[in-house]
């Protein structure tokens, strides 16, 4: 490598495996020696990309076309663009014809190889390289957080893991685990939705070995993660193919559940026709499981679910939602939907429409039909105008976006644990009361959600401001986290001594909070106690 450690940059599009995924790419560049920096300043620029709408898609060829202005207008020469993920496991190597910067592509089981791929690009200038290929199993990948001094990641999962070459154990000592974090679990889908491209880009089904999520888990905790969500494109299927250890998904749930150290475990996105009584008693059993869930609907219409090959009706589903509910009373559900699938009449659209009032979705990921390459829907006849289906969809969110401010509203005044991860992106907006002193509770302010237009807005970069406390002035700021449901809150927090840092701040931390307002899409809160 140069003497000049190479800049990289990352974009991300699509779910939350693809984050993950760029997240894990972007700590084992570091390792290697690369630095990470912004979109003007990089030689490197990775695209990790997703197919699953056509939206997303043609973002990818927006960004490679602005990737291509900027070189040219600045007389940039030497840049590097890595295009990995969905699109590049679709579209092959037709999309280096097209983009001639892009000199790698990696699929979605090719990505274990990219750091060190992209290594050999920076030492010849005129290779390409393409890692498109599926794996046969769960290819284990070297994270250097799960560094343990005196010991690679490969002694503590057998012959599951292996470290790749130039990916030495310490050469990013410290790196930070934050007190939320991801861990896969499985990689690939078996189902064939007509609708999706899933299983032709991401392959199909492999479940890790249960050893290796526990091993994972276990150092994540010992390094001070509290959380812990576990990914997957059809996460309780886990357990379910060929290649895989014979430990069912609730199971592992449980053998996580029991870890030192773990105060709240997530997973997403599960597949309705995979809960299994075992997952239900799960929700009633772990504490530490939180009481929110996204359960994938798609459409309240059983002739649609049919058509797009769910294999769940909408009684199943509706008998699973009430076992959850059952067995965790305190239990929210989000879900995605479908709108204009081919043959949906209005009929078909209403009764998506009444099964969402009826569970009453906290939140849901509404979109369009669109047809994907290679994916059985696209052959289907009937289908439905773009200006009717924009029309349904406005009406859909229109619904949703009401229910789910009544749903915020109604918990101002409640009580709640939130777990904070991060300082807030909202402002600290100091204001004086009517004796000259500063106010002792700030409101919080966002430009793009705050309801109150005629409010004073005062921005201030670092976010900190001075007010009154036990008898003294002393700084505040503002800190973000989340319920145990996954509502985000926002909350005001004295700056903490250092006597009191055993982390960035008040990260980490498990506040008891009153909820006292209500924003777009999230809660405001104030501290229940003594400051610290």
């Amino acid at each position: 490598m140069n003497a000049t450690p190479p800049v990289f940059h990352i974009q991300t599009f699509g779910c939350q495996m693809n984050a993950a995924d760029s997240e894990w790419l972007a700590r084992s560049l570091r390792a290697r020696g690369f630095v990470e920096g912004s979109f003007e300043n990089a030689v490197i620029h990775i695209i990790n990309t997703c197919s699953v709408r056509d939206k997303p898609e043609q973002k990818v060829y927006s960004e490679l076309g602005r990737i291509a202005r900027f070189c040219k207008v600045n007389r940039r020469k030497g840049i590097t663009v890595c295009v990995g993920g969905c699109v590049a496991q679709q579209v092959g190597p037709s999309l280096t014809r097209r983009f001639p910067q892009v000199r790698l592509l990696f699929g979605t089981d090719g990505i274990t190889r990219a750091p060190e791929a992209i290594e050999r690009l920076m030492e010849s200038p005129s290779l390409r390289l393409a890692l498109l290929d599926f794996s046969e199993g769960y290819e284990e990948r070297f994270d250097v957080r799960l560094e343990v001094p005196g010991q690679s990641i490969a002694a503590g999962l057998g012959s599951f893991a292996r470290t790749p070459a130039g990916a030495e154990p310490g050469r990013a000592e410290g790196e930070h685990v934050p007190p939320s974090v991801f861990v896969n679990i499985m990689q690939g889908c078996d189902n064939y939705c007509t609708y999706c491209i899933v299983p032709y880009v991401r392959g199909r089904q492999k479940s890790r070995r249960a050893e290796a999520v526990l091993h994972e888990c276990r150092i994540l905790l010992e390094k001070g993660a509290r959380e812990i969500t576990l990914l997957g494109q059809n996460v309780n299927s886990y357990g379910q193919d060929s290649g895989a250890d014979g430990t069912p998904f609730a199971g592992l749930l449980r053998k996580v559940a029991a870890l030192p150290g773990l105060e709240r475990l997530r997973f997403i996105t599960p597949h309705p026709k995979d809960i299994a009584p075992e997952l239900i008693a799960a929700f009633a059993d772990l504490e530490s499981l939180c009481p929110r869930l996204h359960l994938p609907l798609q459409s309240g219409s059983d002739k649609i679910l049919r058509a797009m090959n769910r294999r769940y009706d909408t009684a199943r589903y509706r008998g699973v939602v009430a076992a959850l509910r059952k067995a965790r009373p305190d239990l929210v559900l989000s879900t995605d939907i479908i709108v204009g699938f081919p043959g949906e009449t209005e009929e078909d659209f209403q009764d998506t429409l009444r099964i969402m009032q009826e569970i009453a979705f906290t939140a849901s990921f509404s979109f369009i039909y669109s047809d994907r390459p290679g994916a059985r829907a696209a052959l289907l006849p009937d289908k439905i105008d773009r200006a009717v289906a924009l029309e349904r969809l406005s009406r859909l969110q229109e619904w949703q976006n009401k229910a789910s401010d009544e749903i915020l509203e109604s918990m101002t005044g409640q009580d709640c644990t939130v777990l904070l991860e991060s300082r807030s992106r909202w402002e600290l907006v100091l204001e004086k009361d009517n004796t000259g002193e500063i106010a002792p509770d700030p409101p919080f302010f966002s430009p793009e959600h705050s309801r109150d237009s005629s409010a004073r807005y005062e921005a201030r970069a670092d976010q900190t401001g001075v007010l009154p406390g036990d008898g003294e002035k002393r700084p505040y700021e503002a800190w973000q986290g989340k319920t145990p449901q996954g509502f985000i809150v926002n909350v005001n927090l004295p700056v903490k001594p250092e006597k009191n840092r055993s982390r960035q701040g008040w990260e980490g931390a498990l506040l008891p909070v009153r909820i006292e307002a209500a924003a777009k899409h999230s809660l405001k809160g104030r501290q229940i106690g003594a400051p610290w």
